[in-house]
């Protein structure tokens, strides 16, 4: 779907600079919205009061704080030496489409058919006992509609057992009873659904990937889907504080930000990276903005987290040879030469269920596409990450000891990379490592094969950023160094020779994974090192002052540096 997009305006300098990027010039006496770092909470809170400005966020998760600022202000603080990021709105948007549904006899309640868990083998998984069950999954969008209707998803689990065990309205700072219907908006109730939903279908199959999950719900959207950085670092700051109360090992963020700045910058970045390092496995959207190269959105280009690319079954859940990657889909590298997404899940009309009881604003866009008990059908990114988030689930079910580095190294040594006639169909820099299988996730016994040649500590603290394999050559063509420094494309099949496997096409009547079904898990690619569970996105150390793709054509005129004024990455998309 339209992942929650962030239409961001920045201005960054981690704790080393001092330097402000704002564009949207502003009266000199009317204050602005900032996120102010560059030195303790206490330090940065006393230099902010004696500017007379106003503090209007504090967070623990990262050394900053959110204050109200006049550009004279802002000016004052970067004379001392702090840094400054001018805060902007965060907006959704949403495409749907009506659909047809059956009437289960027993609930009254319309169950249709979603797919997803069969297509996955998370069907598979949950006959085996493995349902999520302990597990808590968070959410930080814009609520979720709680409703006591038989069979809601969002009540309680299939045991009866009641499944959120919080809710935390970020934009207000305040707890809400758990049995709030906290979504105005929809977005959020759709990708929990797809996530965690317990209803069951006519085949006896659940909708959600992980339907005994439990959940902690983070509104940082408002009815309009709108937001800001404030309130989403907000809300990580909380979910990252009480993460051990809780129980939180999997956090989904369906949003994504335009990239202006090196991905360590960015505080929410930041925060994001700080989430993952308390142990919190972090999965997020690629982003809608494909499927031309480095449109990753932010948090998507922070290396170390689970990003996600979406593609879609056209239409025929069980028949592979027609799948194919979705036209919106973003796609790496990022600015720092990461290859990205690091897998791919289906998000092609996605079947989900909004709560249409006080009219979201989702339902009254589009009335038209709401049928029978508040199914819709959406595509994008934002669905691709919850699939991936349950999986996450069900993965941290069977074995509780897992990482988030341990959690990534099975994901994408386990999914099963597009081909065609032995090729691969799409390159790494829109498929990952491919296409993820919940069977062959669970069961992997892979480690150490995520974010070698990283160190988030160092990277956080500041002292060491790093820089992906990804290259362009002097003919604008992307190439991937292996860690012996050897070149992982030239001459094969995956490039082909042209700049951006332009003219490639993996969907002409042939399957992925040459007619061998998704949910097997075999690979045809088995004995290559990149899906093999080595590292094939190993870091190494950032060259401060040098870029890696600096002067070459394919990245001349994109925006991240080229322009402070804030772009929408994530537009409307149709049904794939």
């Amino acid at each position: 779907m339209n992942s929650l997009k962030i239409v961001l305006t920045i201005a960054v300098v981690a704790l080393a600079g001092a330097m402000v990027w704002q564009t949207n010039q502003q009266p000199e006496q009317q204050a602005g919205a900032y996120v102010v770092q560059g030195g303790s909470q206490e330090v940065l809170t006393a230099a902010v009061r004696n500017t007379g400005g106003e503090v209007t966020h504090t967070f623990s998760v990262i050394s900053a704080i959110g204050a109200n600022l006049t550009p004279s202000q802002v000016d004052a603080l970067k004379t001392e030496g702090y840094s400054t990021f001018a805060d902007q709105k965060v907006v959704t948007e949403s495409l749907t489409q009506q659909l047809d549904g059956v009437t289960d006899a027993v609930s009254q309640t319309f169950v249709i058919p979603t797919y997803i868990t069969r297509q996955t083998g998370a069907s598979r998984v949950h006959r085996y006992g493995i349902t999520g069950r302990g597990v808590t999954v968070a959410v930080i969008d814009t609520g979720i509609g709680y409703s006591s209707r038989p069979g809601w998803y969002a009540r309680k689990n299939p045991d009866s057992h009641e499944r959120i065990r919080a809710q935390y309205n970020a934009i207000n700072d305040h707890m809400m009873y758990r049995s709030t219907d906290s979504d105005e908006h929809g977005h959020g109730s759709h990708i929990t659904g797809i996530a965690v939903s317990s209803i069951k279908d006519k085949n006896g199959d659940y909708n959600g990937m992980a339907p005994f999950a439990d959940l902690v719900v983070v509104k940082a959207f408002d009815k309009n889907g709108q937001g800001s950085y404030l309130n989403v670092i907000r809300g990580l700051d909380w979910v990252v504080k009480y993460k051990d109360r809780l129980n939180i090992r999997v956090l989904n963020l369906s949003f994504g930000s335009l990239p202006q700045s090196n991905y360590w910058e960015d505080p929410l970045n930041q925060a994001v990276m700080a989430a993952w390092n308390a142990g919190i496995v972090v999965v997020t959207s690629a982003g809608n903005a494909g499927p031309d190269p480095m449109t990753v959105s932010v948090p998507g280009n922070v290396p170390y987290v689970i990003t996600v690319g979406a593609v879609t079954d056209n239409y025929t859940p069980y028949d592979f040879s027609d799948d194919r990657m979705t036209t919106f889909s973003a796609a790496g590298p990022t600015h720092e030469g990461f290859i990205k997404p690091d897998v791919v899940a289906w998000g092609g009309h996605m079947l989900g269920k909004i709560h249409d009881v006080n009219l979201p604003t989702l339902v009254m866009q589009h009335p038209e596409s709401i049928y029978g008990r508040s199914y819709y059908e959406i595509s994008g990114t934002s669905q691709a990450a919850a699939v991936v988030t349950g999986t996450v689930a069900l993965m941290l079910e069977y074995d509780p000891t897992l990482t988030p580095d341990d959690v990534k190294c099975r994901l994408m040594s386990s999914a099963n990379a597009a081909a065609v006639d032995g090729k691969l169909a799409y390159s790494p820099f829109r498929q990952g490592a491919g296409l993820i299988n919940a069977v062959a996730a669970v069961r992997s016994t892979q480690t150490g094969c995520a974010n070698a040649g990283l160190d988030i500590e160092a990277d956080l603290a500041g002292i060491q950023h790093f820089q992906g394999p990804a290259r362009v050559d002097d003919n604008n063509k992307l190439y991937i160094v292996a860690p012996d420094g050897t070149s992982w494309n030239e001459g094969t099949s995956w490039n082909e020779g042209t700049s951006w496997n332009e003219g490639t096409s993996w969907n002409e009547g042939t399957s992925w994974n040459e007619g061998t079904s998704w949910n097997e898990g075999t690979s045809w690619n088995e004995g290559t090192s990149w899906n093999e569970g080595t590292s094939w996105n190993e870091g190494t150390s950032w060259n401060e002052g040098t870029s890696w793709n600096e002067g070459t054509s394919w990245n001349e005129g994109t925006s991240w540096n080229e322009s402070l004024t804030p772009t929408a990455v994530n537009g409307w998309v149709s049904q794939e």
